[in-house]
């Protein structure tokens, strides 16, 4: 596995041209940015996305169906559906984002993984994020590759693994950010021994609103295994949760500083809508159980439509096999992950990066890794 894997590695075509000033050459005309496509026939969500395109130096074209859309769809820059259409897009035509309204709630989310939708903006809230994330679809660049970790059932082990490949990337020299996506799960700075080790918190970034400067983050997060972290506390305090826009602020600025972002996601309802959404590749992990792999085939239609990919964790005497399991629930499996003699132990002592040096806990990082990489970079 190499740095260049992790990060994506196209980049849009160049706009440089030349005029040529001999007789018969065409005169030079600037090339016109790729347009927005809106989907929508509110007008209130018009006006809404109409203002974030002018602010961000796009230009945006408006239909009011998917019929309509069909003939613009494939070259727009990024494709925004609003919440009041409720048709299916046409196979193999997924939206890029949803759009919506405050006052949709709950059932947005519910609407995007229905639609097939990556990602999801509620107006007028995450206008600062959707006019940033316009921006870089007209002009993308290099960036890391935002990597959420899921258990699909509970205690299927979700934190073991996103420690064990944050901490292997780490050893590999990838620049990697570890983040707890868990606002009720104690503190993943706890597993790690490092409650006591300076440096900021997500309650520290509640207010965060705009762009982030990434070095600027980089340089405040605390550091444990050799790779910085973002925790919850692991304290008994009461602390505040961070709203959507926040936590996409900060994954945007993270996307941009490291090469890999390991997000350890809560299986909360609030934990999937807040972090899964902002994630590029999700790695569900789960038990070699019957009932582990009705859960994880549940908990698939509430995550978004990013490339998602199954880790089972093997046991001795397990009844089913990592490879039937994977079939059942219709995902590729991305590896095995090992069955490690006192692991829970170890987290509780915050002792889990010891656990990751063992030989067959590095194997296991290496080739989920290695798979995650070359998925569709």
């Amino acid at each position: 596995m190499s740095r260049h894997q992790l990060a994506a590695s196209s980049l849009g075509p160049g706009a440089g041209a030349g005029a040529g000033t001999g007789a018969g050459a065409a005169p030079w005309v600037p090339v016109e940015s790729a347009e927005t496509l809106l989907v929508t026939g509110s007008d209130v969500l018009r006006g809404e996305v109409e203002r974030i395109v002018a602010a961000s130096g796009g230009q945006l074209r408006t239909v009011a169906d998917l019929r309509e859309a069909a003939p613009f769809w494939d070259s727009a820059a990024g494709v925004l559906l609003g919440s009041d259409i409720r048709e299916l897009p046409p196979r193999g035509r997924s939206p890029a984002v949803l759009v919506g309204l405050t006052g949709d709630g709950d059932s947005l989310w519910h609407l995007a993984a229905a639609m097939g939708a990556e990602r999801v903006a509620v107006l007028p809230e995450a206008a600062s994020w959707l006019a940033e994330y316009l921006s870089r679809s007209r002009a993308p660049e290099t960036g890391g590759l935002v990597l959420g970790i899921v258990g699909g059932c509970g205690g299927a082990g979700a934190s073991t693994a996103a420690v064990w490949l944050a901490h292997a990337a780490a050893r590999e020299g990838v620049r990697v950010l570890l983040v707890d996506g868990d606002p009720w799960g104690g503190g993943l700075e706890l597993a790690l021994a490092a409650e006591e080790t300076p440096g900021l918190r997500w309650p520290d970034l509640g207010d965060a609103s705009g762009t982030i400067d990434p070095r600027q983050l980089a340089d405040s997060l605390p550091v444990a295994g050799g790779f910085p972290f973002l925790s919850w506390p692991g304290t008994k305090e009461r602390h505040s949760g961070v709203d959507h826009a926040a936590v996409a602020g900060v994954l945007d600025a993270a996307r941009r500083g490291f090469e890999l972002v390991v997000v350890d996601i809560g299986r909360g309802w609030d934990a999937l809508r807040t972090f899964a959404w902002d994630c590029d590749r999700v790695i569900v992990v789960a038990p070699a159980l019957l009932r582990a792999a009705v859960a994880t085939a549940r908990l698939l239609q509430d995550l978004p439509a990013v490339e998602t990919v199954l880790v089972v964790r093997g046991k001795p005497g397990a009844a089913l096999d990592a490879e039937l399991i994977a079939e059942a629930v219709g995902l590729p499996l991305a590896g095995i992950m090992p069955d490690v003699r006192r692991a829970a132990a170890a987290t509780e002592l915050g002792r889990l990066l010891d656990t990751g040096r063992q030989r067959n806990v590095r194997r296991f990082a290496r080739l989920v890794l290695d798979f995650g990489a070359g998925g569709n970079g």
